[in-house]
């Protein structure tokens, strides 16, 4: 299935700054099943944006706003093809666990086994897993496990938007028993390392079916987990929704947890209050077409943009008359 995906990205300031420094990961992957056929990026104040790609191949752009502004805005277009995988077997049957074992010792995987900075152990953690049974590798196979936790999450957990946010630790979100798709990767993460399987953190976007019951946030970004199992290797599963990864899902970056994933970061110079606002549409292709043939035709978005250039006209104005 082909996406078009439109990711947009506005921060306003209460008074001017100037030198915004930002780091992106917004374009999604291409390998295995899915392929990122185009990508586009659109910064207002324009600047010059240079890019490379880390050691996990997640491709991130970066640039610099040497001027004054009031407003930084960011739209990233890409038309992305996404095949379902083949589904997984019912059961891996004995001695997965001594091959998942040998898969460890033989290959790196520390980075997804130690604990990071939102994917880390505590007494809440540990208490919660028991509760689930999941504490130990006990009489289950890997992939047996991991979809009971996946399934767990979703049922003792209510998903509420702006519950918590971007650097709330997990213990926050167990205690409440709510939080959002982040919340819910960071805690399969930690409980899943604690076993010693590899496990990490998957941002991206999902596209909404109305005849999905997805709980996740419409008009958002989204993350989900991936798991290590033995004969199949890298297994995606989404707590958020009681899923295990399909055609649905397309992957941005990925990384220990949310810290080496977010779409944006960066900083500014200057003294003043920050308003962001992001808005993310994933819509259904039936052609190979530049994105922005896909929502030329789309008022909301156009409506966006004309609000854009026009502040930055005034501001471009004021700046004269001064």
């Amino acid at each position: 299935m082909f996406y078009a995906i439109r990711h947009f990205t506005r921060y306003r300031y209460s008074r001017p700054v100037w030198q915004s420094v930002m780091e992106l990961r917004m374009q999604p992957r291409s390998e295995h099943t899915q392929r990122c056929f185009t990508f586009q990026l659109s910064v207002s104040p324009q600047a010059r944006v240079f890019s490379y790609q880390d050691h996990r191949g997640n491709v991130i752009h970066h640039f610099d706003v040497p001027g004054q502004h009031r407003q930084l805005t960011i739209i990233a277009d890409a038309l992305v093809d996404v095949e379902t995988p083949a589904p997984l077997p019912e059961s891996l049957g004995p001695g997965a666990w001594d091959e998942l074992d040998a898969m460890i010792d033989r290959d790196d995987y520390w980075d997804m086994l130690m604990p990071s900075r939102f994917g880390r152990t505590s007494p809440e953690l540990e208490a919660l897993a028991a509760e689930f049974g999941v504490d130990r590798r006990g009489s289950r196979e890997p992939l047996e496990l991991l979809t009971t936790l996946n399934r767990k999450l979703y049922h003792h957990f209510s998903y509420v938007k702006r519950s918590t946010h971007v650097d709330t630790a997990i213990e926050d979100a167990i205690m409440s028993r709510q939080g959002v798709c982040q919340d819910f990767a960071h805690i399969m993460i930690a409980m899943v390392r604690n076993l010693r399987i590899p496990c990490r953190y998957v941002s991206g976007y999902l596209h909404r079916d109305a005849e999905q019951p997805d709980r996740s946030d419409d008009g958002a970004t989204h993350a989900w987990v991936e798991a290590l199992v033995p004969r199949i290797g890298w297994v995606g599963f989404d707590p958020t929704n009681n899923l295990i990864v399909g055609g649905r899902h397309i992957r941005t970056a990925i990384g220990r947890d949310y810290a080496d994933v977010s779409p944006t970061v960066g900083t500014m110079k200057g003294s003043a209050e920050t308003e962001l606002q992001v808005r993310v549409r994933v819509t259904p292709s039936d052609a190979v077409l530049p994105p922005d043939k896909e929502f030329a035709a789309d008022e909301e978005w156009s409506r966006f943009l004309e609000n854009d250039q026009q502040a930055e006209q005034l501001h471009a104005q004021q700046q004269q008359q001064q």
